[in-house]
């Protein structure tokens, strides 16, 4: 089994989504397109070795798998990478790439330290593109909606107090989760009534006292708001008063339907469609006051239950649905049902700081995470690290991209299921 839950890591879509209608269900996907490396945009120009830890941890997380694990894929990806045993023989040629890497220079300065650290790094860029190459077959996904998302840094206490007001709740153990029936890669949740699985309570019942004096609060903070986007995102830290950080992860769903209060602000007239980002919503709530700001919330019942995350160091990100550490700029969210766990991929991504007219670059990622609404095979949600600025970065990020599938080649997945 998977380390980490097998449903969705975020709460929802991210909220720079909100500026247009919920994505329809995707039409089935057509097969993918084999295209040779030369077709991929700007693939000589990406620093492909700093992929190399994202790489690193998928082959640790499916060392531990037995070989029938179901990754996710579909159609020629489940074939060449849809469970563990397919990529045993590829993370033990990944582990002697490693060990053949040239070593950095010694340390030093000047224009000659900086030359010998550029001969460096381009070497080992051209090793782990040597390595994709001889290992793996891209295929075109075609063009699909790009978001990004972030780990917050949230403010809270163990205890309530005038400050620190809002509850972040364990997940209640009379919350189900089942397969979808049809799709065992998809998951409801629920509660069992009269013998059927029915949504749990929403948003607005629990803010109002559904789940008090249960024992279920892992963590007050002192920002609503902040609480609410912590839901969207499905992993934060919390900052306790004596300087202790706090991880949590995402630990389930009410089983409600996300609805995006960027849209309802948008039909309301409150916020142009052209105006809307994470930071405009933000500001809204912020000059609203607290009960129009809440009203607004509890316009979406979806609402996520979370748990404690031990042993991650500070530079190390949230836990994502494969069970490893997220890498900043180098994981993304997929939808499991037609793209394997642990996959690498090609995109394009567009700097969300830049003007709009900067061209997109493209960037060697690794499918390690799932989110509420990534559905389709090239919906992708890029993972920006943690803290304000990449905050700040994922909240203006929204463009279509390019996406390309790097999977296993026939003869590596021949010599796995030999071995």
């Amino acid at each position: 089994m998977l380390a980490a839950p097998a449903a969705a890591q975020h709460g929802g879509p991210p909220p720079e989504a909100e500026a247009a209608p919920q994505e329809a269900t995707p039409p089935a996907p057509p097969l993918l397109r084999a295209v040779p490396f030369a077709d991929l945009p700007g693939w000589t120009a990406d620093r492909q070795a700093e992929a190399l830890p994202a790489l690193q941890a998928s082959c640790a997380a499916l060392r531990t798998m037995r070989p029938e694990t179901p990754l996710g894929g579909q159609q020629e990806a489940a074939l060449r990478a849809g469970t563990a045993a397919a990529w045993s023989g590829l993370c033990a040629e990944l582990r002697v790439l490693e060990r053949a890497l040239p070593r950095p220079p010694r340390p030093g300065t000047g224009r000659a330290h900086e030359r010998r650290m550029a001969e460096w790094r381009a070497a080992r860029d051209a090793a782990v593109r040597a390595f994709i190459e001889q290992h793996f077959e891209p295929f075109a996904a075609g063009p699909g909606i790009m978001t990004g998302y972030y780990e917050p840094i949230l403010r809270g206490s163990v205890t309530a107090d005038e400050v620190y007001r809002t509850p972040l709740f364990a997940r209640p153990p009379e919350l189900m989760e089942v397969p979808v029936n049809g799709n065992p890669l998809r998951r409801r949740f629920g509660m069992m009534v009269e013998g059927r699985l029915e949504p749990f309570h929403d948003r607005a019942a629990i803010e109002s006292g559904a789940l008090a004096e249960r024992g279920l609060e892992l963590v007050w903070v002192d920002d609503p708001a902040d609480a609410f986007f912590l839901h969207i995102q499905g992993s934060g830290r919390v900052v306790l008063p004596d300087g202790e950080v706090l991880r949590i992860g995402y630990a389930g769903q009410n089983g409600r339907p996300y609805v995006p209060i960027g849209r309802v602000l948008i039909e309301r007239g409150e916020i142009p469609r052209e105006q809307m980002s994470m930071q405009a919503i933000r500001a809204w709530l912020a000059a609203a006051g607290h009960e129009r700001a809440t009203e607004l919330m509890r316009h979406n019942p979806s609402f996520v239950f979370f748990r404690r995350v031990e042993g991650l160091d500070p530079d190390q990100g949230p836990i994502g649905a494969m069970g490893v550490p997220l890498t900043p700029q180098r994981s993304v969210a997929v939808d499991r049902g037609f793209i394997p766990l642990g996959a690498p991929m090609w995109v394009m991504v567009r700097d969300p700081m830049a003007r709009r007219d900067a061209p997109p670059a493209g960037r060697l990622v690794v499918a390690q995470d799932t989110g509420g609404a990534i559905r389709g095979p090239a919906r992708t949600d890029f993972f920006q690290g943690w803290g304000p600025e990449a905050g700040e970065r994922a909240g203006r990020m929204r463009d279509e991209a390019e996406v390309f599938l790097l999977l296993p080649r026939i003869v590596t997945v021949a010599a796995a299921g030999a071995d």
